[in-house]
C-alpha cells in the first residue's frame, strides 16, 4: 500500500504565501548532466498569512540555493523527495538556485528530457518541478526570460517561450540564445527546445496589422510533411480573428513536432511543443483522419493563446476552464472547416463512447473534480469533451450574440490572470441577466443525467403533453444529485414530415431556439393547437450530454429517419434503430437462437446508400455500425462475445445481401482523381471504405482483388490504410500476410507509417492475434520507452480488440497487467492510462470481472509503483 500518497482537495485551496515576479533561466545543456541556473525576484503575496515559502523539486541535484546571497541552510527550513519550505524569509528577495539534472535518462518524458537527439520540455501539469526548485502552481505567474547554451553543431535550433533578443557563438563550439516572453504566464506554460531542426516559415498579418512570422521545426527529412499543418494554423489564427476577436499578441508563433510526447500536444505560450503524429502529414503517409486531426488540434492549441495563456486556470480543479472551453472553440472551428452534422455526429459517438463510459465506472469525476492524488489522471474525457459540451449548453441557452459577447468580456476583464470556472459562469450570467444558479450542478455533479419521457395525445383538446423525469445515478462519493438544467432541443413532426408549431400551455420553454428547459425532477409541458398525434424529436443537435428514454417503435425511428428536418436526429434515429436491432441480436446468440435479419433492416440500409441526394459523409456516418465499444454502453453487463458475434453477423448479412448495391456505391466512388484533403474528397473516401467494410465479410471471392488493387495502385495512406486493415481482419491469410509484409518494407523507415502498421495489427480480431502481439513487442520497430509506439500496439489492442482482450482464458488480461508493470517504471503517465481498460471491470460478465480484478490486485501490491497508476488502480478496486 502507498500510505505516503496524499489526496489534494479543492476545498483546501489557499493562495501561495509569494509571487515570482520575473524569472530568468539559464540552461547549460548536456544529454547527462544539464545545468539549470534560476534567479526568481519573489515578492510576499499581500493576502498572505505567514512568511513561508514553498518550493518543489523533483529528481533534482541541488547544486547551490541562495536567498538575497545568503545561503538558504542559513534559515529554518525542511526538505523532503518534492517539496522544500522555507520559513520565516524576506518579504522581497532573489531566490537563485543551481540545479543538475540527467535529460537522457528522464524516460517520464516530463520536464526537460532527451530523445531522439533533442532536448525537449513537458510541464503541464507539474513537469517544470523536474527542472528546477520552483513554486510550481499555474497561480504563480511570472515574465520569464531563458537563455539557452548547447552544442552548435549538434543543437543548432535553440527554442523558448516569447521573442527571441539575442544570440550568438561560445567558446568549444557552443552557442546561445536568449527568449523573453512579455506576458506573465505559469511555469506549466514554459517550453525549450534544442536540437538539429529546419523551420518551414510564413507569415500571417493580423486583422489590425500586426505581422507575425510562422514557423514550424522539424527534423530534416520531415519538412515536406508540414504544408497541412500551417495552412491549418493559418485558418485557425483567422477563424479566431472573425468568431472571438482575438488576435495573436507575440512576434512569432513557433511549432516544434517531436516523436516521444506523453500528450497530443502543448499550448507553451509562442512555442507549442506537437506529439509528431499530429503535426507530419502528406497523401502518401497520412491518411485523411490524420489530416482532419492535425487541423483540430493545431487550432486547439493556437486557440489556447487565449483560452489558457492570457487566461489561465487558477489551480488544477480549473482545468476545464481552458480544456472545455478550447475543446469546444476547436469543435467549432472543424465544422466550419467541413460539415457541422458531420462533425456533431462524431463528436457525439466519440462522447457516447469514451466519456459516458468514464461517467458509469469507478473513475467518474466531474468537470471540475472535487479532488486528486495525481492531477496528470484527470486529463480525461469528462474535463475535455464533456466539459465543451457544459460550454456549449451555455451557448444554446445565451445564444450565439450573448455567447460572444461574454466572451470577450471574460478575456478582456481576466486578461493576465489565473482564475476559475465560477468567473467564466459568472461572466456569462452578467452579460446575459440568465441565472445560471442551477446549471453549475454540470460542473459539480458527476454521471450522466437520464431522461424518461412518456407522451400522451388529447385529439379532443388538441393538446399533446410530454412528462418528462430526470434523475442520474450514484457515482463514487455522489449519492444524491441534484436535477441538472438542462436545454432539450425537440421538434414535432406531422404526418407530412413538417414541423409542429410549438404553443405552450405550461413549462419553460425558449419558443424560438424550441428548447425546452428541464429543471425538475419531474415536469410537465403541455403543447396546444397540436391537430394530430405528432412524433416526437428529441435532443436535436445533441443539446445537453444526456441519455434519453422514450418508447420509440421501428417505424418511428425511420419515420424521423426519412422527415425529421434536423440532420443530426436523422441520423440518430438510424443509429438508435440499428442499436435495436443489434441488442436483439445479442439477446438472441446468449440464449442460443438462430440468428436472422428482417427484411426491414435491409430495406432500411437500401434506401440509405441508393439515396443520391445525401451528403456522401453522412451516408457514411449512417451506414457505420456501432462500434464494440459503443455497443457495451448500452448494456448493463458486457457480453463481449455476444456483442461481437452479434455486429459480425449484422455486417456479414448486410454485405451478402446488398453486395450488388455496395458495389455499386464502392465502383461509383473510386475514382482516380489526384489526392485532395478538400470536404468533398474525403467524403468520396469516407463512403467508398465504408462500402468496402461490408463487402470484405461478404462470401465473393473477387473482393480479395480489389483490396490487393487497393493496397498496391492507390496513391493515398487513407485508401491503402483501409484495404490493408480490412484484409488484415479478414479470411484471406494468404494475401494477409503478403500485404502487411510488402507495408513494412516500403514504410519501414517512416515512423508513423509504421505505427499504423502496428495498430493494424494490434486490432486483428483473429485467433492467434495475442501471440502475433507479443511477437511484435520484440520487432525492431517497436520502443516501449516511445509513447507513440505504446500506444499503436498495446494501447489499440486493450481498448479496439475486445474479443481477444477479453478472452475467457485471461490471456488478454495477462499481457496488459504485465506490459503495465513495465511501462510504469520507466514513464508512469503513459502506464496510468493503459491501465484504463480494466477500470470497466466489474460491467464484465462474472468469470471476466474476477479475471481483471485479479490483476488490478496483483498491480497494487507490486512495490513502488507510481502515484499515477497506483490512483486509477485503487479507485478502480473500490
Amino acid at each position: 500500500m502507498k500510505s505516503d500518497i496524499k489526496t489534494i482537495y479543492l476545498k483546501d485551496y489557499k493562495e501561495p504565501e509569494f509571487f515570482v515576479e520575473n524569472a530568468y533561466l539559464e540552461f547549460d545543456l548536456y544529454e547527462n548532466e544539464t545545468i539549470v541556473t534560476s534567479k526568481l525576484q519573489m515578492v510576499k503575496n499581500p493576502q498572505g498569512v505567514d512568511n513561508d515559502l514553498t518550493l518543489f523539486g523533483k529528481d533534482l541535484k541541488l547544486l547551490s540555493m541562495s536567498i538575497n546571497e545568503i545561503d538558504y541552510k542559513e534559515f529554518n527550513y525542511n526538505v523532503d523527495d518534492e517539496v522544500m519550505i522555507i520559513r520565516d524569509i524576506p518579504e522581497k528577495f532573489e531566490l537563485k538556485t543551481v540545479t543538475q539534472i540527467d535529460p537522457a535518462n528522464n524516460t517520464s518524458l516530463e520536464g526537460l528530457y532527451y530523445s531522439s537527439k533533442m532536448f525537449c520540455t513537458q510541464c503541464e501539469a507539474e513537469g517544470f518541478r523536474r527542472i528546477t526548485w520552483y513554486p510550481d502552481r499555474p497561480d504563480v505567474m511570472s515574465n520569464f526570460k531563458t537563455k539557452i547554451i548547447a552544442d552548435k553543431k549538434n543543437y543548432p535550433a535553440l527554442l523558448s517561450n516569447g521573442n527571441r533578443i539575442d544570440f550568438g557563438n561560445l567558446d568549444n563550439n557552443r552557442h546561445f540564445a536568449v527568449w523573453e516572453d512579455p506576458f506573465k504566464k505559469p511555469s506549466y506554460l514554459f517550453a525549450l527546445v534544442a536540437g538539429d531542426l529546419v523551420a518551414l516559415k510564413d507569415k500571417f498579418t493580423t486583422t489590425s496589422g500586426k505581422k507575425v512570422d510562422l514557423e514550424i521545426y522539424v527534423e530534416k527529412e520531415n519538412i515536406n510533411k508540414c504544408d497541412h499543418a500551417m495552412k491549418s494554423l493559418k485558418q485557425a489564427m483567422k477563424w479566431d480573428e472573425d468568431v472571438f476577436g482575438r488576435e495573436y499578441d507575440l512576434d512569432i508563433y513557433m511549432i516544434v513536432a517531436v516523436d516521444a510526447f506523453n500528450m497530443g500536444a502543448m499550448e507553451n505560450k509562442g512555442l507549442n511543443i506537437f506529439n509528431s503524429s499530429l503535426v507530419l502529414a502528406k497523401p502518401e503517409t497520412a491518411t485523411d483522419l490524420s489530416f482532419q486531426r492535425i487541423e483540430a488540434v493545431i487550432a486547439h492549441e493556437y486557440f489556447h493563446n487565449w483560452s489558457g495563456n492570457r487566461v489561465t486556470c487558477r489551480d488544477w480543479f480549473q482545468l476545464s476552464l481552458k480544456e472545455g472551453f478550447t475543446v469546444l472553440r476547436d469543435q467549432l472551428f472543424s465544422a466550419d472547416m467541413g460539415s457541422k452534422v458531420v462533425k456533431r455526429i462524431e463528436d457525439v459517438i466519440d462522447l457516447r463512447t469514451t466519456q459516458f463510459a468514464e461517467d458509469s465506472s469507478p473513475m467518474a469525476h466531474s468537470v471540475q473534480p472535487d479532488s486528486y492524488m495525481e492531477i496528470s489522471n484527470f486529463y480525461t474525457s469528462t474535463v475535455y469533451e464533456k466539459g465543451a459540451e457544459v460550454v456549449r449548453m451555455i451557448k444554446t441557452i445565451l445564444g450565439d450574440e450573448l455567447f460572444r459577447r461574454g466572451s470577450d468580456l471574460y478575456f478582456e476583464k481576466f486578461d493576465g490572470k489565473a482564475v476559475t470556472i465560477e468567473d467564466f459562469v459568472k461572466t456569462m450570467e452578467d452579460i446575459s441577466n440568465f441565472d445560471l444558479t442551477q446549471f453549475r450542478n454540470w460542473y459539480t455533479q458527476s454521471g450522466t443525467p437520464k431522461l424518461k419521457i412518456y407522451e400522451k395525445y388529447n385529439g379532443d383538446k388538441s393538446q399533446y403533453t410530454l412528462t418528462i423525469e430526470q434523475y442520474c445515478d450514484d457515482t463514487p462519493n455522489q449519492k444524491s444529485k441534484k436535477p441538472f438544467f438542462i436545454p432539450l432541443k425537440i421538434g414535432l413532426i406531422n404526418s407530412k414530415g413538417d414541423d409542429m408549431s410549438l404553443n405552450v400551455k405550461e413549462g419553460m420553454v425558449d419558443l424560438e431556439k424550441n428548447i425546452l428547459y428541464v429543471k425538475e425532477t419531474k415536469e410537465t409541458f403541455i403543447f396546444e393547437n397540436i391537430d394530430e398525434r405528432p412524433v416526437l424529436s428529441v435532443l436535436r443537435d445533441f443539446s445537453a450530454p444526456i441519455k434519453v428514454e422514450f418508447d420509440y417503435s421501428k417505424d418511428d425511428y425511420l419515420f424521423l429517419m426519412k422527415n425529421d428536418k434536423n440532420s443530426f436526429s436523422r441520423w440518430n434515429a438510424f443509429n438508435e434503430y440499428i442499436l435495436d436491432v443489434i441488442l436483439n441480436l445479442i439477446d438472441n446468440f446468449r440464449n442460443n437462437i438462430p440468428l436472422k435479419l428482417d427484411n426491414g433492416v435491409v430495406s432500411a440500409f437500401r434506401s440509405v446508400i441508393t439515396n443520391n441526394n445525401l451528403d456522401k459523409a453522412i451516408v457514411a456516418k449512417i451506414i457505420q455500425i456501432p462500434s464494440e465499444a459503443y455497443i457495451s454502453e448500452q448494456m448493463e453487463v458486457i457480453y463481449v462475445d455476444a456483442i461481437y458475434e452479434a455486429r459480425k453477423f449484422l455486417i456479414n448479412s448486410l454485405g451478402n445481401l446488398l453486395f450488388d448495391e455496395f458495389i455499386d456505391l464502392y465502383n461509383e466512388n473510386n475514382l482516380a482523381v489526384k489526392y485532395s484533403v478538400d470536404y468533398s474528397e474525403m467524403s468520396r473516401r469516407l463512403l467508398k471504405n465504408t462500402a468496402l467494410s461490408f463487402l470484405v465479410y461478404s462470401e465473393n471471392g473477387t473482393i480479395a482483388l480489389i483490396l490487393k488493387k487497393q493496397i498496391e495502385e492507390s496513391d493515398n495512406m487513407t485508401d491503402v490504410s483501409a484495404a490493408l486493415s480490412l484484409i488484415a481482419n479478414s479470411n484471406f491469410e494468404k494475401e494477409s500476410e503478403s500485404e502487411l509484409a510488402n507495408f513494412y518494407e516500403k514504410w519501414k523507415d517512416e515512423s508513423l507509417v509504421v505505427n499504423q502498421w502496428l495498430a493494424i495489427q494490434a486490432r486483428v480480431k483473429k485467433e492467434n492475434s495475442i501471440e502475433k502481439i507479443k511477437k511484435l513487442l520484440n520487432h525492431k520497430s517497436f520502443d516501449i520507452k516511445n509513447p507513440n509506439k505504446v500506444r499503436s500496439l498495446i494501447g489499440v489492442f486493450a481498448n479496439d480488440n475486445s474479443v481477444n482482450f477479453h478472452k475467457i482464458d485471461g490471456s488478454g488480461y495477462k499481457f496488459l497487467e504485465e506490459q503495465v508493470l513495465i511501462l510504469d517504471k520507466l514513464n508512469p503517465q503513459i502506464s496510468a492510462r493503459m491501465v484504463k481498460p480494466f477500470v470497466k471491470w466489474k460491467k464484465y460478465d462474472e468469470e471476466r470481472s474476477l479475471l481483471m480484478k485479479k490483476s488490478l490486485h496483483k498491480i497494487q501490491k507490486t512495490t513502488n509503483i507510481s502515484k499515477d497508476l497506483y490512483e486509477i488502480v485503487t479507485k478502480s478496486l473500490v
